[in-house]
């Protein structure tokens, strides 16, 4: 019983490292504007390595974007899924829990523009 008890566990913690080791979303800001009133403009460069994805999750204001290269599948809850390259555009609603995954093998990056209540966080997890 001891044993299977710590194979488990081994197993377990196996699973939440690599889950922890996954590729995840890196946002640098480049511009933060006050406009319009009780709202930040946000300008920022989203980047997701390969194989890696955003997570789902909101904004306090909308978002839009343009890919700048590679490939995604945005997933926009209510709506099908698109899949984006480099050149096309996007927006997305104020509130709306949405993901980006990578779309094959090599990375992704966008340049986003949120407009976001200044009083909440620019993301928030969504389940």
């Amino acid at each position: 019983m001891l044993k299977k008890t710590v194979l488990a566990l081994a197993f377990a913690g196996l699973a939440v490292a690599a889950f922890a080791q996954q590729p995840s979303i890196k946002r640098t800001p480049l511009q933060k504007v006050e406009f319009p009133d009780s709202y930040n403009t946000i300008t920022a460069i989203a980047e997701i390595p390969a194989g890696g994805a955003a997570g789902r999750h909101t904004h306090p204001g909308i978002e839009t974007g343009y890919v700048l290269e590679g490939e995604l599948n945005l997933l926009i809850d209510g709506q099908p899924e698109k899949t984006l390259k480099a050149g096309d555009s996007y927006q997305i609603p104020a509130g709306v829990v949405h993901d980006a995954k990578v779309h094959g093998d090599k990375s992704m990056k966008v340049l986003g523009v949120y407009v976001v209540d200044k009083t909440k966080p620019l993301a928030s997890p969504a389940p």
